[in-house]
């Protein structure tokens, strides 16, 4: 019987856990603090996982959780996910996370290969799945020149004034819109503005959606040779002059300001405000819409390889779309992760690695070609 422990319980971190329970061999528990979301992650597992409370900003309290192990998963906030890996790496785990973690995932390896340690960070849809897909489609082109990234979730139904519902953690959704956008322009690495350069798209069933530049490229940077890559995260149209409105208000920052007697950072009364504003009503549905494109040339001719996803809300199972389309690639990862320990434990370990190594690289062993 191999133990995973799923640090995170919500929406993601829960329909991880249940899918991972499916298999007869495998023993999940879920882990959170907030009482209200292990009692959500209970009624929507069932018996088959084990919630667990504990303070995951407590270093301590991690490695009590993941002691015995056989691999965890990562479903925290971003601003938590590194933490908690360090903490993960020094109880020699193996792991597999879908936290939007602000740093770079790569200082961990060191520390991983010291450690004997196998993991994958960046594993949902958009970084996860997508850079499966624009390592496909580099591989596919002869002389890739371009490679755009368009990923977004939406609620069903459009309500003013954001015509959003937050479908992860509140707070990763505000570092979409602030954090500096790296793309790849001319073979060189060049930072934007989030919420930049809006353009807009068409897509079958949905309509037509605005993109701007968000920080999504992540390790794609570094591993495709892709002269012009870029990431944009979509939304209903309107969205994003909105939220640039919000953020030149100052109601982002997290420099403290005095209010009265009190000081607050004022991204965290945004973040509590916006998070009542944009919770998806109980019934109600959301969709992942997500476009990976690679133009190039091959054989002297001019090509274009474009992936389209349009994933909508399971009613049956009540998983949100964006949990099922993030927690079911990192759920594969860790199935992987667990099969190439039981294949390999007479090789040498390896270090941890981003997306790059573990799901982007065309020549790497534990590729699979993905249906066309």
């Amino acid at each position: 019987m191999r133990n995973i422990v799923v640090l995170g319980a919500g929406l993601v971190g829960s329909v991880i856990a249940r899918d991972l329970a499916n298999e007869p061999d495998f023993r999940v528990s879920a882990v959170d603090l907030d009482e209200a979301t292990l009692a959500a992650a209970a009624k929507r597992c069932g018996d088959r996982v084990c919630t667990v409370r504990a303070d995951l900003s407590v270093p301590e309290q991690v490695a009590e959780c993941v002691k015995d192990a056989d691999l965890v998963i990562g479903a925290v906030p971003g601003w938590l996910g590194l933490a908690v890996l360090r903490t993960v790496i020094a109880q020699r785990k193996p792991f597999a996370d879908i936290s939007f973690m602000p740093e770079d995932a790569s200082r961990l390896s060191p520390s991983a290969a010291e450690a004997g340690v196998v993991g994958v960070v960046d594993c949902g849809v958009a970084p996860g799945m997508s850079n499966v897909l624009s390592a496909r489609a580099a591989a596919d082109v002869e002389h890739p020149e371009q490679l755009r990234i368009y990923v977004g979730g939406l609620p069903q139904v459009r309500r003013w004034p954001y015509e959003y519902a937050a479908v992860f953690s509140p707070i990763d959704v505000l570092e979409e819109y602030t954090r500096p956008a790296r793309v790849v322009e001319g073979g060189k690495l060049v930072v934007k503005t989030a919420l930049s350069e809006v353009e807009h798209l068409e897509f079958e069933g949905v309509g037509t959606l605005e993109a701007f530049n968000s920080d999504g490229l992540r390790s794609l940077a570094d591993s495709l040779a892709v002269p012009d890559m870029s990431e944009k995260t979509m939304r209903y149209p309107g969205h994003a002059e909105r939220m640039r409105a919000i953020r030149e208000t100052g109601l982002l920052s997290y420099d403290k300001i005095r209010v009265g007697d009190v000081e607050i950072r004022p991204v965290d009364l945004t973040c509590a405000l916006l998070k009542r504003a944009w919770r998806l009503p109980e019934g109600e549905g959301d969709i992942t819409v997500m476009r990976v494109q690679v133009r190039g040339n091959t054989a002297g001719k001019h090509v274009r390889d474009v992936w389209d996803l349009v994933d909508r809300y399971d009613p049956e199972m009540c998983f949100t779309s964006m949990a099922r389309t993030t927690g079911f690639p990192c759920a594969i990862v860790a199935r992987m992760i667990l099969g190439r320990r039981a294949a390999s434990r007479s090789q040498p370990p390896a270090a941890a690695h981003g997306s790059r190594n573990h799901l982007t690289s065309p020549n790497h062993p534990a590729s699979r070609p993905l249906p066309r």
